[in-house]
């Protein structure tokens, strides 16, 4: 063999060496890069995912935690009890709830399936922290633990006034602190005794009337807004005007025609000359209706989608979306309705709460949650829930404007039955039609108070088929603030 030919047989095998070297590499670098997302997921799924997977009521796991242990209590802030377990002498466990048809549906109920915070809390309820030896003497004995007990946010005295204000009219009053996303009350009409649910079973079900008692509409249910929309016309107003929306100014007749389209404002009333902030005061449709037809409708759209609707809220137990549905294909008539509150656009009352919450504190919004803490039976903290902000849903500057407008509606228009030395409140009433029959309507409120060493509270309030905010909605909101601020 000559020389050069030797040598050039040793090149090749070092390059099929080190093609295959390549190889092996390649595949050693993809076996740890899976290693190593393998790692990464499991350790995503143990801190972020594990315990909602094992809270998933089809997970089989949760009935063998209920074979060893007692389920937890839940209760109200102060430690007033709100749900806990009955073990008689045979061992036969009974969920029991001294507060009853009071906290139905935001505590809910664990037979014939969950709801309310047994369903969202259901993992936690069935977990056990007290003391070590206490637990493995207890499993030794055959005896179950006990649970830990859930510590809501909730304000029996704020949820009992909420409860007897609303009476038996249906709808729905929520209350949260603005500053820390607290949910302080959360009623809902017709309710149900959660104590006898399983005997109501059918009864409740035959009826689609009376299945309705089961939903929670404080958060579930979805309705026209009304003039209280008013003050997502008046932001988006304020958006595209931010140096003009001081000149607005609009003559009211009493009603408003375009396209062939009238709207009225409630009552027939007539507001005469009136600019942006006394429009929201008096609730002027007309007014509205027309500030409706002079915005970008896209523009509009986006406003909505910032505060939430068409979008998910930020909650961790079962509530409902709302929904914005305007186009830049909609009609003039659609526009005008929109405007008001009309239309097709539907809301929750928490949702509109959460939007009063934005505007107190600033712009920001603070996640609502019901969850204070997590004690064993012993009364020894397991886990702490702070408050946490879910993000900014308008201008500090334009919170301050809407803020102003609000008061001026207590001071000087709908809600001037809020006026009260104890606290200074803010608000929107509203008058919400329904339905094809002529002059039915939901009463709304929307508002806030607070007062020096009290943390500010924000409430919706909403009666169906009530008729005026002012006279419905008004006095049950007046009810709630007047307890707090005592």
């Amino acid at each position: 063999m000559k020389k050069g030919t030797a040598a050039e047989e040793n090149r090749r095998i070092k390059k099929l060496r080190r093609d295959k070297n390549k190889e092996f590499a390649g595949i050693a670098y993809g076996f740890i890069a899976l290693f190593l997302a393998m790692i990464g997921y499991l350790a995503w799924f143990q801190t972020a995912r594990s315990e909602a997977f094992i809270n998933n009521p089809y997970n089989s796991r949760l009935d063998h935690f209920a074979e060893r242990i007692v389920r937890g209590d839940i209760t109200a802030d102060d430690g007033t009890i709100l749900a806990s377990t009955k073990v008689a002498e045979d061992g036969t466990e009974t969920r029991v709830y001294p507060r009853g048809r009071t906290y139905a549906h935001v505590v809910g109920y664990s037979d014939n399936g969950k709801t309310g915070l047994e369903a969202s809390y259901n993992f936690e309820l069935l977990r056990s922290h007290t003391f070590l030896l206490e637990r493995v003497v207890s499993e030794i004995e055959g005896r179950k633990n006990e649970g830990d007990t859930l510590v809501t946010t909730l304000d029996d005295a704020l949820q009992q006034t909420a409860y007897e204000a609303l009476g038996s009219r249906k709808g729905a009053v929520v209350v949260l602190e603005p500053d820390t996303g607290k949910i302080r009350a959360m009623v809902s009409k017709p309710d149900f005794d959660p104590n006898t649910i399983v005997t109501d079973w059918d009864a409740i079900l035959a009826d689609d009337e009376e299945a309705s008692v089961l939903l929670n509409r404080a958060s579930q249910g979805l309705y026209p807004p009304g003039s209280t929309f008013k003050l997502v016309t008046a932001l988006e107003y304020i958006r595209e005007h931010p140096k003009k929306y001081k000149n607005y100014s609009y003559t009211c007749s009493g009603s408003i025609t375009n396209d062939h389209y009238t709207l009225h404002c409630f009552g027939n009333s007539v507001h005469g000359e009136v600019d942006l902030e006394k429009s929201l005061a008096k609730s002027c449709n007309s007014s509205f209706a027309n500030m409706g037809l002079s915005l970008n409708i896209k523009n509009f759209a986006d406003t909505c989608e910032d505060l939430l609707f068409n979008r998910d809220l930020p909650i961790d137990f079962a509530g409902s979306g709302s929904r914005f549905s305007l186009t830049g294909e909609s009609g003039e008539s659609e526009v005008m309705a929109t405007a008001i509150g009309q239309g097709k656009t539907l809301v929750s009352p928490l949702h509109m709460a959460l939007i009063v919450c934005a505007i107190q504190n600033d712009g920001v919004l603070m996640r609502p949650y019901l969850a204070q803490r997590l004690e064993n039976a012993d009364g020894g903290r397991v886990e702490q829930y702070e408050p946490s902000a879910y993000g900014r849903l308008m201008t500090e500057k334009e919170a301050k404007i809407l803020r102003r407008y609000m008061k001026n509606v207590v001071t000087d228009g709908t809600a001037s039955a809020l006026q009260s030395d104890s606290y200074v409140a803010a608000g929107k009433t509203g008058s919400a039609e329904f339905g094809n029959v002529k002059g039915r309507s939901h009463a709304w409120f929307v508002g806030y108070a607070n007062a020096k060493g009290k943390h500010p509270i924000a409430i919706a309030v909403i009666v169906e088929d009530a008729g005026s905010g002012s006279t419905v909605g008004v006095p049950i909101a007046k009810s709630v603030f007047d307890t707090y601020f005592k």
